[in-house]
């Protein structure tokens, strides 16, 4: 491994300029003994590491608060996706989503060096997509990848039906280029995306078509209309859309906050989401929504916006 962790002695010195400002530790890559170099002068860390830089060759992999399977997942990485290394022990290394600045721990086995990898050029846009061994769906299927996760696609087969990948071939129905903005019915496509994966399994921390919470889902269908959210819903809340102004109707592909929750409008009645009280990527009508919350909350609906 060529990770490189910076001198702190006598050769290379950084000066804390005032106090630590408060950094949100979900995307701040320092713990008690080291920190990513970019923290340099503006945290205190006994040693700062230069990233190394990585991506997922798995077709997922949890990202953990701790290094081991048996602590909480906190989100997840797709096939295909950049994670920046600054430590590896073990079994485990530490470091943080290229995609979303999101700092956890993630199995060495997962990952593999961005040199020994190409560029992702597409994104599974369907719920999966299976990786055939020739460019017919009757041959054999050398792995199955969620939605969200990124592949490098060269040149199309000779029916034009397929697009070749470093191994076997995923139907073009299936991917489309990274940074595409996806339109129906001459709007964004998010709640189409969305409907896409109804019935999809409420997994804390997933955000692949395999499985998802809440904001995973948001945070996946907005990546694949080329719109990039940040990972939990009340960073979303700060970064995402405008207000809805107070009396107006919801529209298809407005946000809707709750406490600790997220959802997008599939009409003006209706939301889509990942929930844990139906286990499942459910259509409700929003008053149900807003009726749960508001047993345990005083504010059960936080937010109403809208995306540009």
């Amino acid at each position: 491994m060529d990770m490189k962790v910076a001198d702190t002695g006598a050769h290379a010195k950084f000066v804390l300029h005032g106090p630590e400002e408060n950094f949100d530790p979900r995307i701040t890559a320092h713990r008690g003994d080291l920190a990513d170099i970019a923290l340099a002068g503006k945290m205190f860390a006994p040693h700062y590491a230069v990233p190394m830089p990585m991506r997922c060759s798995a077709p997922k992999a949890m990202i953990r608060k701790h290094s081991s399977k048996d602590h909480e997942a906190i989100s997840e990485l797709l096939h295909g996706e950049d994670f920046h290394v600054l430590d590896i022990a073990g079994d485990w290394a530490w470091g943080y989503c290229g995609h979303d600045g999101y700092v956890g721990y993630v199995p060495v086995h997962a990952l593999q060096h961005q040199k020994k990898t190409p560029a992702p050029t597409h994104m599974i846009s369907a719920r999966a997509a299976l990786i055939f061994v020739e460019p017919d769906f009757k041959s054999g299927v050398i792995k199955r990848l969620p939605m969200g996760a990124r592949i490098a696609c060269g040149e199309a087969s000779e029916c034009g039906n397929y697009l070749k990948t470093g191994k076997g071939y995923v139907h073009v129905r299936h991917v489309q280029p990274i940074g595409t903005k996806v339109v129906f019915d001459g709007s964004n496509g998010t709640a189409a995306l969305a409907e896409q994966l109804i019935g999809a399994p409420y997994l804390w921390g997933g955000r692949s078509g395999d499985g998802l919470d809440c904001s995973g889902l948001i945070q996946m269908i907005l990546m694949l209309t080329g719109v990039a959210a940040p990972r939990d819903s009340d960073q979303q809340l700060a970064a995402l859309g405008e207000e809805i102004a107070e009396g107006e109707d919801l529209r298809r592909g407005d946000l809707v906050f709750f406490p600790n929750h997220v959802g997008l409008m599939v009409d003006k009645e209706r939301i889509i989401h990942s929930t844990s009280h139906a286990m499942q990527v459910v259509i409700e009508p929003l008053t149900d929504t807003v009726a749960r919350f508001a047993e345990t909350s005083d504010e059960p609906l936080l937010a109403r916006k809208r995306l540009s």
